[in-house]
């Protein structure tokens, strides 16, 4: 045993001694490679002197002297030189250019032309100007004196006044609907559903019971609508229960709501007489399947419904 632990030593000894040499070796190595490294470095930035010398020598060889530059220029002349005529030396102020002066010139009496015609366009535009005022002064006092004067033909103008206050009329009729007067129906047809805001009432389509604040009028499709009273035309617009409609206003608070309407002739603002067409029959939504071709017919009173067949002639 103690044979086998002194060569086991041993061998640690060699080991480790043959370690210590390899990395002395190695450190060795690495200290002169980067030693010649730096050596080239520093002879890469060592400046020959000489060199720059010789060098500046050629060139100082290379170059002219004075006389021969002299005699070059002498040779070449001034005549073949480039000269700008309108160049001016800084601070030469006696240099003179003759064709600069000469367009400084025509310039110049070129702006006084035009100064002299803009004057003149303005004294003509001035008179046409008190001549217009001249003018309208002198209509106005004959427009004057003849409103006073009994010879002036006026009736053109009286007519005119008056025929414009019958289109104004007409097409702005005055809207004031009583409860004494009557409707028009607005189309021929049996009531298919009746008013009834008291209690319910049966709809087959829907199959259930309800309020009903209008009359459905059985028609056909395609039929003429007229107007049932005069009235002016404050919605058009589409409902999906009952399909395209008119509010027509006949005035003190009425309103009037025609449904189930196609190819509508009228538009908001318009005033419509009584049995004015404003719409043609359409078919029936999905809500009135059933009912067939109808006409919806609802009148109000500040909103509130009415039974239109109490108004109905």
């Amino acid at each position: 045993m103690a044979r086998r632990n002194r060569s086991s030593i041993r061998k640690e000894r060699i080991i480790m001694l043959a370690s210590s040499v390899f990395v002395l070796t190695a450190l060795t190595v690495t200290g002169v490679y980067v030693n010649r490294n730096n050596q080239a470095e520093q002879e890469d930035y060592v400046v020959d002197f000489e060199a720059l010398e010789d060098q500046g020598s050629q060139t100082a060889e290379n170059m002219m002297s004075g006389e021969e530059l002299d005699t070059l220029f002498a040779e070449v002349g001034t005549d073949d030189l480039d000269y700008d005529p309108g160049f001016q030396e800084a601070n030469s102020l006696k240099v003179e250019n003759e064709e600069e002066e000469e367009q400084l010139k025509e310039k110049s009496s070129e702006d006084e032309e035009e100064e002299q015609t803009g004057q003149k366009v303005n004294e003509k535009s001035v008179e046409q100007q008190n001549d217009a005022s001249a003018r309208e002064k002198k209509e106005d006092e004959e427009e004057e004196a003849g409103m006073f004067d009994e010879t002036v033909d006026t009736a053109g103008n009286s007519s005119a006044v008056e025929e414009a206050e019958v289109i104004s009329t007409t097409v702005q009729p005055a809207l004031d609907f009583e409860e004494e007067d009557g409707l028009v129906w607005p189309i021929v047809g049996d009531v298919l559903i009746n008013y009834s805001m008291d209690q319910t009432i049966y709809f087959p389509t829907l199959q259930q019971y309800k309020y009903n604040p209008a009359i459905v009028i059985s028609a056909t499709q395609g039929e003429n609508i007229a107007a049932a009273a005069d009235g002016r035309v404050i919605s058009v617009a589409y409902d999906p229960v009952i399909g395209n409609t008119v509010v027509m206003d006949l005035g003190n608070g009425y309103e009037l709501t025609y449904g189930q309407l196609d190819n509508i002739i009228v538009s908001e603002g318009s005033y419509v007489s009584v049995g004015d067409y404003i719409a043609t029959v359409a078919s029936p939504t999905k809500y009135y399947s059933l009912e067939g071709t109808n006409v919806y017919f609802k009148l109000t009173k500040d909103g509130e419904p009415v039974n239109p067949m109490t108004r109905l002639q």
